[in-house]
């Protein structure tokens, strides 16, 4: 008998470990209809911000998504993209050290998720290049999409006469939540830090994670933008 039962254990554990290998992710209709076409990371993201975690469910962990993101980002030197841009030699761009942020962009076209660490995050990641010469700042953008092929650069510059502020914010935006129950999209308040660019009329922002080191260097250039327009009065 009790080698009986010990067959019995050996075998349920074998048919358990190859249903775990080999389970559904529980795609619903909507996600299926929506990986169709995309590629294995585009369908990791969806299948984390939109399937139905249920105990039976395969699911993407926190750490798949933070990997797979940091693998896509990890393809592209940003700091060159933004020079080559720019179109102007570092050596000129030293007034202060080029400045780096980076972070979740949270909008009603992307899909946000509030995990079980207590962090938000989203489909949409986007990372901000800064550079400053003797009398501008030089801004590059980069904005990714995780679930689509979407991406969009930017690049702004702005003379420091015309800057009234360099300054963080922590602003309550509206952001794209999937309902599971449901199966759409809904809408929901997120906290989402930004750094900006004041200038009459105008704001620039650039998704950052909060930091002691972005304080640093933000105070950098407040101290380098109060020394600009002390000597120009």
């Amino acid at each position: 008998m009790d080698a009986f039962l010990g067959l019995l254990v050996i075998v349920a554990i074998i048919g358990w470990y190859i249903y775990s290998k080999t389970q559904s992710y529980g795609d619903s209709d909507w996600v299926r209809e929506r990986i169709q076409g995309r590629n294995d990371n585009q369908v990791l993201a969806i299948r984390f911000f939109c399937n139905n975690p249920g105990c039976l469910n395969k699911v993407v962990s926190i750490p798949e998504y933070d990997e797979m993101l940091s693998s896509i980002l990890s393809k592209y030197d940003f700091k060159q993209m933004a020079l080559n841009k720019i179109s102007i030699d570092e050596d000129e761009l030293r007034e202060i050290e080029p400045v780096h942020f980076e972070g979740y962009v949270f909008d009603k076209n992307c899909f946000s998720k509030l995990c079980a660490d207590g962090k938000w995050r989203s489909s949409k990641y986007q990372v901000s290049w800064l550079f400053f010469n003797s009398s501008q700042v030089f801004l590059y953008q980069y904005t990714l999409n995780t679930d689509e092929d979407g991406k969009s650069e930017r690049t702004e510059e702005y003379f420091y006469k015309d800057i009234t502020s360099f300054s963080t914010s922590s602003d309550t935006v509206e952001t794209s939540v999937f309902d599971i129950a449901t199966g759409q999209n809904k809408i929901e308040n997120v906290e989402s830090n930004r750094f900006a660019i004041t200038v009459p009329g105008d704001k620039f922002y650039c998704s950052m994670e909060q930091s002691d080191n972005t304080e640093r260097v933000i105070q950098g250039m407040k101290s380098l933008l109060r020394d600009k327009k002390n000597s120009q009065s």
